[in-house]
């Protein structure tokens, strides 16, 4: 049995229970909100963890750990940006999301929210926010895939074109079966071996140092600016990276399971364990890469791989320190963080084709069984789409990745939060947010980037901007729309006395 046997029969089982959690899924569908928003019937575990698992991706056990790795502590400002900015929005939009959605026609999807919180007869931000979650999702969904097949290519030295298809079979296939529930709930299985992974690996290489202080003795000894938070950060580099966090209020994968919470009374507990779940993780990240600088330094011999390419420090500790059976089982936690992303990304995706274009424009009376199965084909539609941008893994396509964040962020948060906390919002004050925020963000990446400012925060302050001043300018909104309003925050306040 060659060292890759357990490996893979581990990752085959688990492939194989994530399909099973599809097909209880799919039997617990009965209509299109099941389909795509789980009926709204998501517990407080199950809402902190698939938020938490839908929005950490492969970066959380590849990128974060190889960054600190090759630069130690200096790199973990963007952990910290994100705790912050997840924080706020777990406090401030959450379970406002939540009952505002209900009250404003029970919308399903953010371009249904949109549409009825502020009365959009012209559709204009159905059409607008739907199209940006398309394209932006549909390169996000690409970049998952790359993931995928570059996770089966390196640990089972399998083909690219073999391991692309490989490693997005398993998430198509429950996706498409149980639709919202099954990636919620397989979601949370990944959240568990996500953090189980990353608890484990950083523990187990400080034992194999000897101790904590051995340990530290030799990341100074190799150089004392690992220690250093501010080694090469001007002030700008460090607000940027701070400014990652400000992505998280108009991130659709994540807000969609706001929506999806039981009731508004959930939320503060869902918040307690996703906030705990983020912190835990992502210390462990750091610590997998900072004390991965130590074992490298005490073994030379085996440094080869993480000299070449600093993110696949985890990979190469878990292959080194464990039992081929448990390593097998460990480097499933970076399947399953591709794999909880790269589901709802493909989810979000097909209920916007499905709520957001089919059933608004094409076929408004169409039964709830035709929607569920045009939402499953628009599932494999944008498979089919992400697997081809795939296909070549060094496409400039796969490099717009990197704006996807930012667009959301500065695109999508501040409508988001205007919406859900100033009445006073209107339609035009929000389509000229998005367009500001969309149009700041391309426009900053492309001519102003050697500012070294991150193009979410300049595209995130015009984009407040632009809402609050068109707001005021045009006509008060109507007393519907404000009753609406008023209603859904007295429910929100009542769920927190």
């Amino acid at each position: 049995m060659s060292a890759n046997t357990p490996t893979l029969i581990t990752f085959v089982v688990y492939i194989l229970a994530m399909v099973l959690i599809g097909f209880f899924a799919y039997r617990a569908t009965n209509n299109f909100s099941d389909y795509i928003l789980g009926g709204r019937s998501l517990g407080s575990f199950v809402t902190a963890l698939s938020a938490g698992a839908s929005d950490m991706s492969g970066w959380l056990l590849m990128g974060l750990p190889g960054a600190i790795f090759v630069a130690g502590l200096s790199e973990s400002w963007i952990a910290i940006g994100l705790i912050i900015g997840a924080w706020l929005n777990w406090l401030f939009v959450a379970g406002r999301l939540r009952v505002q959605t209900e009250h404003n026609h029970n919308a399903l999807t953010l371009p249904d929210y949109f549409t009825h919180r502020f009365e959009d007869g012209s559709r204009l931000l159905r059409i607008f926010s739907a199209l940006v979650i398309l394209v932006f999702f549909t390169i996000y969904c690409a970049s998952g895939v790359v993931a995928g097949a570059r996770l089966f290519e390196g640990t089972f030295g399998i083909p690219y074109g073999i391991a692309l298809w490989v490693g997005a079979a398993a998430t198509i296939a429950y996706v498409f079966i149980g639709g919202f529930l099954a990636v919620s709930w397989t979601d949370t299985v990944q959240a568990t071996l996500m953090i189980f992974a990353l608890l484990i690996t950083p523990i187990f290489a400080i034992l194999a140092l000897g101790d904590f202080g051995t340990a530290l003795a030799t990341i100074e000894a190799q150089s004392a600016s690992n220690f250093d938070m501010f080694k090469g950060l001007s002030f700008i580099a460090i607000v940027s990276l701070l400014g990652w966090g400000l992505g998280y209020f108009g991130q659709p994968h994540i807000l969609v399971r706001f929506m999806a919470a039981s009731s508004v009374k959930s939320i503060p507990n869902a918040r307690r364990i996703g906030m705990a779940w983020m912190i835990l993780c992502l210390a462990g990240a750091v610590a997998a890469g900072f004390f991965g600088i130590a074992y490298f330094a005490n073994n030379p011999e085996l440094a080869g791989p993480v000299n070449e390419n600093g993110e696949r420090v985890f990979i190469e500790l878990t292959k080194i320190l464990f039992n081929p059976w448990i390593a097998g089982i460990i480097l499933s936690g970076i399947l399953a963080a591709v794999m909880s992303t790269l589901s709802c990304q493909l989810l979000v995706c097909s209920s916007a084709l499905t709520e957001d274009f089919y059933k608004a424009f094409l076929r408004k009376h169409a039964s709830q069984r035709e929607l569920v199965w045009v939402g499953r084909l628009m599932v494999l539609l944008i498979a089919v789409v992400a697997i081809v941008l795939a296909a070549n893994p060094d496409s400039k396509v796969l490099g717009l990745v990197s704006y996807a964040w930012a667009g959301f962020g500065a695109a999508f948060g501040p409508v988001v939060l205007f919406s859900l906390l100033w009445k006073r919002t209107t339609r035009n004050g929000a389509l000229a947010g998005m367009l500001v925020g969309a149009v700041t963000v391309i426009v900053w990446k492309n001519l102003l980037g050697h500012l070294g400012l991150y193009e979410i925060i300049p595209g995130f302050l015009f984009a407040s901007i632009a809402i609050v001043v068109v707001s005021l300018l045009g006509k008060q909104p109507s007393a519907t729309i404000q009753q609406r309003f008023d209603e859904a925050e007295k429910e929100y306040r009542d769920a927190h006395i």
